[in-house]
């Protein structure tokens, strides 16, 4: 196997993972599970936490674009290069952030 299909593989099972996170995410916004509760405190409550479901899934639909961003890059032989320096990102970083698009330099300029 070669290190580009290690990084494909790598990428393929986040993304699968993300995938699996959002639906159950979706499913509990939902409430499939079980219907809102008819007390008003309790849907109180079940509102509040329907914020932070909403939080973490649009968190995660934006960590799941990054990965096919990265994905597509493999394909097209961009990848581990950063988007705005153009000097290849370390592979330390990229071990860590499959998906990261910027330089540790880039990023922290980024950052200020």
């Amino acid at each position: 196997m070669t290190e580009s299909d290690d990084i494909r593989s790598t990428l393929i099972d986040m993304l699968e993972e993300l995938d699996d996170r959002l639906a159950r995410i979706t499913d509990d916004v939902k409430h499939t599970q079980e219907p809102l509760a008819k007390d008003s405190e309790e849907q109180a409550i079940q509102v509040e936490n329907d914020e932070v479901l909403d939080y973490l899934g649009n968190s995660t639909r934006a960590e799941i674009d990054q990965v096919k961003r990265a994905i597509a890059k493999l394909e097209h032989g961009h990848y581990g290069n950063c988007e705005v320096c153009g000097e290849p990102i370390s592979k330390a970083r990229l071990e860590i952030l499959p998906f990261a698009r910027l330089c540790v330099r880039c990023a922290e300029k980024a950052e200020e």
